[in-house]
């Protein structure tokens, strides 16, 4: 259930965000793997999105309080879900929970450009060199970036901005790129790749391998011709 004070954030998250490149709604969900793969199985059932979120709806499958809550729970994981392949909603409805979770987190990094910059720009330079802990200084200096890039997240409130970067830590830690926990020295945990069964990074390969920074693997590189 959302409360009032999620429900505020949403809504002022996508009124100041409507037309940007960025897309900060994942604060309406987080990861929820589990979740994800409920509306996975329901459109493997239905055989369409359409009919799906209908059923969804109607059987409330996300176990929510309230059918507002129902609708933007479902509306934020299918907007992410439909930019999987056949192959990856799949493993997604039918694979074990790493699996699971690394779909669910490809299907966020497919919809919301933070995610990739938070891995490309800050995650994977900081496990390449030789300080693999990251501290709330490098998370301040990541967004102090973002914001010279979009001004529009400038214009969040505090609450606002508190709830996106709590919700962005959460799932980057909740999928595996962080171990270890926060403590009040500013150390915020020790940044890893997460486990990926050969399944798993066989449909990143499919269709996203410019996503393989996302799990914080090396993009590959193009072959030069012959």
């Amino acid at each position: 259930m959302l409360s009032k004070l999620s429900e505020r954030l949403f809504n002022e998250v996508r009124i100041f965000l409507k037309n940007s490149r960025y897309c900060l709604s994942f604060t309406a969900a987080g990861l929820k793997p589990d979740l994800a793969a409920v509306i996975a199985r329901t459109y493997k059932e239905a055989g369409n999105w359409k009919q799906a979120r209908g059923l969804v709806l109607e059987r409330n499958a996300l176990q929510t309080r309230s059918l507002a809550s129902a609708k933007r729970l479902e509306s934020e994981l299918r907007q992410r879900l439909q930019l999987l392949s056949e192959p990856q909603l799949m493993l997604l409805a039918e694979g074990m929970s790493d699996d699971r979770l690394a779909m669910a987190w490809l299907a966020v990094l497919k919809r919301i450009e933070l995610t990739v910059e938070l891995t490309r720009d800050l995650l994977l330079n900081k496990i390449q060199g030789s300080d693999p802990v990251l501290r709330r200084s490098d998370m301040t200096g990541f967004y102090e970036v973002c914001e010279q890039q979009h001004p529009e997240l400038q214009a969040l409130s505090n609450s606002s901005e508190k709830k996106v970067r709590s919700t962005l830590l959460g799932m980057a830690r909740e999928v595996g790129l962080l171990s270890g926990k926060a403590n009040r020295s500013g150390l915020l945990g020790t940044v890893q790749r997460p486990s990926l069964s050969p399944q798993a990074l066989a449909m990143i390969e499919e269709n996203a391998p410019e996503l393989r920074v996302g799990f914080l693997l090396k993009p590959k590189q193009k072959r030069a011709k012959a």
